[in-house]
């Protein structure tokens, strides 16, 4: 089974192609804007989601302009709520490269994000096919309400692990799901195998959020935030979810009144993340995720048959579960 770099080697040259369509589609008249966009563009990470969009297309049919031009509005797409998340955090950086609104300013930031928004319906538009825009639309109105939801259950701190599954089904799987599902309109892919890769890549959202969950609970100064930042902002996830359903520990009754403190200074965020931790919350995360990955091979297998493309599938899976960042 490929690993993730033997994957992206696998669309080199498609990624390359459709990065391309993003830098072009990106150029304005402005210089200011062309000089923030070009920086910004130089830092790219691992591009999961058009990866995931190119596999789809090459499962259903093969990698056309079409997909190219999907998979860069996706990208796109992407990128903007990332700039406007990190107004919205106040992020000073991202992937180890100061932020736009760190080097500029919150306005300047958000009037780019807003212009990756629009490049991405350019080239959503050039697919010709009103089934992407309508996945595109669907995607970024599911990514808003996600949010919404998650902002106002941080307000009372009331959350059970269905609401949290929700919550991150729309704020992140949401995305995931839209990937595969342009991948495969650009292909006229059958329904019902669209149908089951879609069910895939929402799981696979799922997992990748429930790991990223985990990161808040150790102090890794290259994941880009500290410990416990999840819970100064009012986020109750999935493994302090687990440890406040402990009813059998002694401490549960103080840890749950501490919880819905109004305000939590910095020995109660310690406390709560070492109960977690010592609950066993990180180790039910990942059985979780091994739970949500099963559950996806199991749909795949009795969907596809063997192929490059699902066999790269299920290793991007392997990869969310094993990622340091």
């Amino acid at each position: 089974m490929k690993n993730l770099e033997e994957i992206r080697a696998s669309v080199a040259d498609e990624l390359k192609r459709l990065n391309a369509i993003i830098k072009s589609t990106l150029n304005s008249d402005t210089e200011l804007m062309n000089k923030i966009v070009e920086r910004y563009l130089q830092t790219k990470g691992k591009q999961l989601r058009p990866l995931l969009v190119l596999l789809s297309g090459k499962l259903f049919g093969g990698i056309t302009e079409k997909v190219l031009y999907a998979g860069a509005a996706i990208e796109m797409l992407h990128n903007a709520s990332l700039i406007h998340d990190d107004v919205i955090d106040e992020a000073q950086q991202r992937r180890s490269v100061e932020t736009i609104n760190c080097v500029w300013s919150n306005h300047v930031a958000v009037l780019v994000g807003d212009f990756f928004v629009t490049g991405a319906l350019r080239c959503a538009v050039k697919t010709g096919d009103s089934r992407i825009l309508d996945s595109l639309a669907s995607m970024g109105g599911d990514l808003s309400l996600g949010e919404i939801a998650q902002y106002d259950n941080a307000r009372t701190r009331n959350i059970d692990e269905q609401t949290y599954l929700t919550i991150i089904g729309k704020k992140t799987a949401s995305l995931f799901e839209s990937c595969v599902t342009v991948g495969g309109y650009a292909t006229d892919a059958p329904e019902d195998k669209l149908l089951a890769l879609r069910n895939y890549a929402r799981l696979l959202g799922l997992c990748f959020q429930i790991k990223d969950d985990t990161f808040d609970y150790f102090h890794d100064p290259a994941v880009g935030k500290p410990t416990g930042n999840d819970l100064r902002e009012g986020k109750i996830t999935l493994p302090l979810i687990y440890a406040l359903g402990r009813t059998d520990l002694p401490e549960h009754a103080e840890i749950q009144a501490l919880v819905h403190k109004e305000q939590l200074s910095t020995t109660d965020i310690e406390r709560l993340v070492e109960y977690a931790k010592q609950a066993g919350g990180i180790d039910y995360a990942y059985d979780k995720m091994e739970q949500l990955r099963a559950e996806a091979d199991a749909m795949l297998d009795s969907h596809f048959e063997s192929s490059d493309a699902i066999d790269a599938f299920k290793q991007i899976f392997h990869y969310i579960i094993q990622r340091k960042l």
